[in-house]
């Protein structure tokens, strides 16, 4: 099959980045077999000058419509889109040179009407980003389904890095009207047409992320609140695990509370487990620093899905 890939950029407020991104789409090892749509979310800070800039190198448009969010400006890009397989990216990510190459021999090896890559931290990522990388990624924290070659279970796709076939977008209709799990929504429709999710684990981004630890909790915070959301959607998708975050932050809070009255064993666990991400965040990483700021990173990912997931069920489960 041959195939011309559409990728769809949806941005708001954010030019520098959608700039690295085109840069990194310059280098690209195959040159002519992909165009490029950039939606523009209603920002006031756009990016059309910064899309002008690559005119001469890429096959690219820009659009600017009014902030709707994210899944609807990605499903206007592939209605704009001339291609007949759709790549769907975040414009926080940046494509290392064999992308595109990777993508289009896995889905010769082996079609299937969606796919999903993994996330990787950037050697020139500051230490905090690679810190969140680590942590929503790590087989410790995460288990590892987010690009995992051994993950649990078919592969849920996420937006930030993610293809759809032309025929699959209008079987669904793309993505729903959620704000946050939009991505996991459509894989759920997906796989109720019948249609097959794949990895490909050699396709995968550099993805910067959130660049604070305050935008990183509400990050995670909104992962939470999405779960229970999806789960009513969708009740036979719904895991045990999904409460672990919960679980986990829960007994925390109780082990300090033991240890109060003397009672230190809780809490003793709880710090071998950081001593672990800490060695194997030092492992992967080789930088104490990182390391050191994995165990704030991790903390903050469970507090905040784990208090998402707790309000969104019992508080605001609309």
């Amino acid at each position: 099959m041959n195939f011309y890939f559409s990728i769809i950029i949806p941005v708001y407020n954010r030019p520098k980045e959608i700039g690295e991104l085109l840069e990194s789409m310059t280098k690209q090892d195959i040159k002519d077999s992909f165009e490029v749509i950039v939606v523009e979310d209603g920002s006031t800070d756009k990016s059309d000058d910064i899309v002008k800039k690559y005119h001469q190198q890429l096959k690219i448009n820009y659009f600017f419509k009014e902030n709707s969010g994210a899944g609807a400006s990605r499903n206007f890009g592939m209605q704009q889109a001339n291609g007949n397989y759709f790549i769907i990216l975040d414009s926080d990510v940046i494509l290392p040179t064999h992308y595109l190459s990777e993508v289009k021999k896995a889905l010769q090896r082996h079609f299937t009407d969606a796919f999903g890559g993994p996330d990787a931290a950037h050697k020139n990522f500051t230490p905090l980003l690679k810190a969140i990388n680590y942590s929503m990624t790590s087989l410790f924290t995460t288990g590892g389904i987010r690009g995992k070659k051994n993950s649990v279970g078919k592969f849920q796709p996420r937006s930030f890095n993610m293809g759809i076939s032309k025929k699959a977008f209008m079987l669904t209709s793309g993505f729903s009207d959620l704000k946050i799990g939009e991505d996991i929504d459509l894989t759920f429709r997906l796989w109720q047409n019948g249609l097959e999710t794949q990895l490909i684990e050699k396709a995968f981004v550099y993805h910067k992320r959130r660049s604070t630890i305050d935008q990183f909790f509400n990050q995670t915070l909104a992962f939470g609140k999405a779960r229970p959301q999806l789960n009513k959607r969708y009740p036979s998708t719904a895991k045990i695990t999904y409460w672990f975050p919960s679980i986990f932050i829960i007994g925390l809070d109780m082990s300090i509370i033991l240890a109060v009255f003397d009672y230190w064993q809780l809490l003793i666990l709880y710090g071998c487990y950081f001593a672990l991400i800490f060695i194997d965040s030092m492992l992967q990483n080789k930088s104490l620093q990182v390391a050191f700021l994995s165990i704030i990173t991790s903390l903050v990912q469970f507090f905040g899905y784990g208090l998402g997931f707790l309000q969104s069920t019992f508080f605001n489960n609309n």
